[in-house]
């Protein structure tokens, strides 16, 4: 749905256009950006409030900086629709995530003012501080370079790894923090503490306002001077801080905290920078939500509300008479507190996502045994590899590609010792409308190749319970559980639990000529085209494998020696995954069938509703009934039973 945006706005198609215009006319151009995000956010859906928090920033910054030739790097990018707006997306901006439409994230094919793309956070400052060093080597010393950064994202190793290079590098490099006490939820740990304490430093406060001012002004006298000055402003600040500035600790000149409102302040105080040489530190204090009062209220429910009444606030859900299946997020949230309740040995771990995965129930049921780590997925499972060796089952619950960022210690630190942590996988498979940085597209096939690793996907909410209930039991070793985004299928999805056997799949529907093999949901689509193909004459056989490690061979023994035509099918990506699995075990056992893979080809897919993008990777119901009729040999139903 197309929104007309503001007087001032509709005309700025580039920064360029933005710069035509007077410092005192930002104001209007950030409320009406502001309300043009409100307006097509709550029509169209997509992340809603870390935009917010940042309009004056982002035109302050399009209205210094000389945008794409100084390089602007967004973190993580829920931050950057404003971004977009003004850098020539403003009329395309209402297909922001949809199908074939605009990223909901900065991206470099999309435009050359998406200098990264960043879909997962706290990456920006070891990218803005390569393009620095770049430019320095390319002799560009007139080129500014500026890192986003929030304060959520400040806590991953990786943002204190660039910091730490960063400061001995002397790189024209500037990281503004935006200090809003919030990623998706509430930020955590030492860090979040640290910088309220700078915040509310009346001294220093009343100290950083002129510093900026004097030292561009000083610098202008030579090198000697300017060192002077560091010197000095160093003194004062560990002196009104009483104790060391952990940026200035770094070799960063230190500047802030500022009101990240103020657009006017943020162009006079983005200009001094500029004229400073070497890295620097500007702390931005912003809310969340800014300008819409219930996102300013509740942040971590308006980071991404779908679509909403943007004046009474109602978000706005499906209506049904019928019970509804639950989220598998949800699934996970409740079963861990009922397995917790009957095992005191289990604890939940996440890494920033406690709302995302749910074990937000937990952590408000059980404080003492659910723990968010902040953004730092490494420390997620190592921490869980601690817990384990001390006979706690640690349930790590990890989006799939956010496990990515983690492989080597699933590896050195869990699988090598053999320790019972269990990997909860949520967004597994096609995630949707995040787009190729979320899809999980690679958990089957980097995780059935770690030794000792079981790697389970459940077809249903049922089956994601007893897996759960499984993964809990004495001595099972490192295990994966893997499903996806979204809701399932069993509105009755509370059923008692019980084990399953490890490695053992089971046969769904008995069948001619073809058998279906999947793993995980999208099984669910192979049983949609059951109806079809049977009405139409086609009767295949259907195998959950619910197991990728360890394989069920007694089952695939009595696939192979029965069928010659077998169609593997997973939400995942075909290169070393299920249906390779299913291939390797045909070679070894000197099986001769033909064998069709359907899942993720070996590209990135972009974003779109998750049925739009199974069609177009060729593995929904549709494209299942397609391959079963041209492998399989057309019956009546007559003759089946016969």
């Amino acid at each position: 749905m197309q929104v007309t945006p503001g007087d001032l706005l509709q005309k700025i198609n580039y920064p360029s256009d933005l710069k035509q215009l007077t410092e005192e006319q930002l104001e209007q151009v950030c409320n009406e950006l502001r309300q043009y995000i409100i307006d097509v956010v709550s029509v169209n859906g997509g992340h809603f409030a870390a935009s917010l928090g940042v309009v004056e920033l982002t035109v302050a910054l399009h209205y210094i900086l000389n945008t794409p030739y100084d390089q602007l790097v967004w973190d993580v990018g829920h931050q950057a629709y404003g971004h977009k707006i003004l850098t020539g997306r403003r009329d395309n901006f209402h297909t922001n995530r949809v199908y074939q439409g605009i990223s909901g994230f900065p991206k470099r094919s999309e435009s050359e003012y998406d200098t990264f793309g960043v879909g997962h956070s706290s990456t920006s400052v070891s990218a803005a501080l390569g393009m620095a060093v770049a430019s320095r080597y390319k002799g560009e010393t007139d080129r500014q370079h500026v890192a986003v950064i929030g304060d959520g994202a400040m806590t991953a190793g990786m943002a204190f790894e660039a910091l730490n290079h960063a400061g001995i590098e002397n790189s024209n490099i500037l990281v503004i923090l935006n200090d809003n006490n919030m990623s998706i939820d509430p930020n955590v740990g030492a860090l979040k503490q640290y910088l309220t304490d700078i915040t509310t430093s009346k001294p220093y406060n009343r100290f950083r306002d002129d510093i900026a001012t004097v030292l561009t002004k000083i610098s202008s006298m030579g090198p000697d001077a300017f060192k002077i000055a560091k010197k000095i402003e160093k003194s004062i600040k560990g002196t009104l801080l009483k104790k060391s500035n952990f940026f200035e600790a770094l070799q960063f000149r230190y500047f802030g905290p500022i009101d990240g409102h103020d657009v006017k302040h943020l162009v006079k105080v983005l200009r001094d920078l500029r004229d400073i040489p070497g890295p620097k530190l500007l702390h931005c204090v912003t809310v969340k939500g800014k300008g819409y009062a219930l996102a300013e209220k509740d942040q971590t429910k308006w980071h991404a509300p779908g679509l909403f009444d943007k004046i009474t606030g109602e978000i706005k859900k499906s209506k049904s008479e019928k019970p509804q299946p639950p989220k598998y997020q949800d699934v996970f949230g409740h079963t861990i507190i009922e397995l917790a309740e009957q095992n005191p040995k289990i604890m939940g771990i996440t890494p920033a996502m406690p709302s995302g995965c749910s074990l937000n129930l937990m952590m408000k049921a059980m404080p003492d045994r659910a723990f968010d780590v902040g953004i730092a997925e490494q420390h997620a499972v190592t921490f869980s590899a601690g817990l384990a060796t001390q006979g706690l089952i640690p349930f790590c619950n990890i989006y799939s590609s956010f496990m990515q960022r983690a492989y080597d210690q699933v590896i050195h630190d869990v699988a090598i010792q053999k320790l019972n942590v269990v990997f909860c996988l949520d967004r597994a498979g096609i995630a949707g409308a995040d787009g190729p940085t979320h899809h999980g597209a690679y958990d089957l096939a980097y995780m059935r190749c770690i030794p000792n690793m079981i790697v389970s996907a459940p077809m249903n909410e049922e089956e994601l319970r007893n897996l759960m209930y499984t993964a809990q039991q004495d001595d099972m070793g490192p295990f994966v559980i893997r499903y996806p985004r979204g809701t399932g299928v069993m509105p009755d999805w509370q059923r008692p639990l019980k084990a399953i056997p490890v490695g053992k799949g089971r046969k769904i529907t008995d069948g001619e000529d073809v058998a279906i093999l999947s793993i995980g949901t999208i099984g669910n689509e192979v049983v949609k085209a059951f109806a079809e193909l049977n009405s139409d004459g086609f009767y295949p056989a259907h195998y959950d494998i619910r197991f990728v490690k360890p394989l069920d061979e007694h089952l695939l023994h009595e696939v192979f020696q029965k069928f010659s035509k077998v169609i593997t099918v997973e939400d995942g990506c075909i290169e070393g995954g299920m249906g390779s699995a299913i291939l390797e075990f045909m070679a070894d056992n000197n099986y001769s069938a033909e064998v069709v893979r359907l899942g993720i080809p070996d590209e990135f897919i972009e974003h779109g509703d998750q049925p739009e993008l199974w069609s177009e990777c060729g593995y929904d119901a549709n494209a299942i009934i397609e391959q079963v009729k041209k492998m399989g040999i057309k019956r009546s139903a007559h003759t089946i039973a016969s």
